[in-house]
């Protein structure tokens, strides 16, 4: 029986299916695409990199397409890769130490690292998924699907890049992802993880009104333990400034603030709230709202990174926040600190 195999599912990826084999075929034993209607050499890609390539009907269910890619594996581990990720580091965990030749029984957490190029979007956006199952593991959900069958879930070193965020992959999956989820809400209107999917999805392609809509209905129904409660409370709060509802964004502030002292995203988020405050009163400005902007990101220096935490932005703890407060400084005229906040900005930045 074969120990760990990596398991695919694929479509029209010629530009990106050679990346993930590659970065993935030293560690496995065996790597399984399989293919829901390419018509763009994928398959003969895929085959030259040394998988074995299957074919599966697209029935807009991704859990069906990862469970029939499952069911190909013998594997008493099944390492799940999308082609738009590749494997960055951490590999060490994927020896026989950790996941065990006779399988095991958790699923195993990695950290994807979401690269971001939108307006604002700078750094890369971490996300914590389970992608190394063990055998008998199987999906639910038509779209954003989740694995089951195990309880337990243990976080791993393995880290993924991860570039299907950028401007150029969402126009190319254009709406497919928007579509299966309202497929999705109709039968469970009431599941605040498809609410945030969607929020995301409007977020991404700039529609503020439709994402703080969705984001207001995720909050409402989210329960206090979920997983990726941060990720949905920081996105929520810049959907919420976006759309021009600044007052439900101060009001999630207030509500959060004590559940966050130790999120760089949050403080982050917090400071652009405060300074659109600053813009829409100007009087307010000074005496209220840019002493709490200058003290909100440097709090975020005082925190540092966190990229433990679901959702969490590459520097916004570091080189992000210095660069910010350096541009606070200047626009109030204080040269001085702004020109120590500039030099700070480009030191943590040539840390990253």
């Amino acid at each position: 029986m074969t120990r760990l195999a990596l398991v695919m599912i694929v479509r029209d990826e010629a530009q990106s299916i050679a990346r993930a084999l590659r970065s993935a075929r030293p560690h496995v034993d065996r790597m399984i695409v399989l293919d829901t209607g390419s018509a763009d050499g994928t398959q003969a890609l895929a085959a030259a990199e040394g998988a074995e390539v299957a074919a599966f009907e697209w029935i807009d269910d991704f859990a069906a397409a990862r469970n029939a890619s499952l069911a190909l594996s013998d594997a008493a581990w099944n390492l799940v890769l999308d082609a738009d990720e590749w494997i960055e580091d951490g590999t060490e965990c994927l020896g026989p130490e950790t996941l065990s030749p006779a399988g095991g029984d958790f699923m195993g957490e990695v950290r994807r690292d979401n690269q971001l190029d939108q307006p604002g979007g700078e750094g890369a956006a971490v996300t914590w998924i389970p992608r190394i199952l063990p055998r008998g593991v199987r999906y639910e959900g038509r779209i954003h699907e989740q694995p089951v069958g195990v309880g337990r879930g243990v976080r791993l070193p393995l880290r993924l890049g991860h570039d299907g965020f950028t401007t150029a992959n969402l126009a190319r999956k254009g709406d497919r992802n928007e579509t299966l989820l309202m497929l999705e809400l109709q039968g469970a209107p009431e599941d605040p993880y498809l609410w945030f999917q969607l929020a995301k999805e409007h977020q991404v392609r700039g529609r503020p009104p439709h994402a703080a809509l969705c984001f207001t209905e995720a909050l409402r129904l989210v329960p206090p333990d979920a997983p990726y409660r941060h990720a949905l409370v920081v996105r929520a709060l810049t959907a919420l400034k976006t759309a021009g509802r600044t007052a439900d964004a101060l009001q999630l502030a207030d509500a959060e603030v004590a559940n966050w002292p130790e999120s760089p995203d949050f403080w982050f988020a917090l400071g652009d709230l405060y300074l659109e405050c600053a813009s829409q009163e100007p009087e307010r400005a000074l005496s209220d709202f840019l002493p709490i902007v200058e003290s909100a990101w440097q709090r975020c220096l005082e925190i540092g990174e966190r990229p433990q935490l679901d959702g969490a932005v590459a520097g916004r703890g570091s080189h992000m926040a210095a660069h910010n407060l350096a541009i606070f400084y200047e626009t109030l005229g204080q040269t001085e600190p702004a020109a120590r906040y500039h030099a700070l900005a480009a030191e943590l930045r040539r840390k990253t």
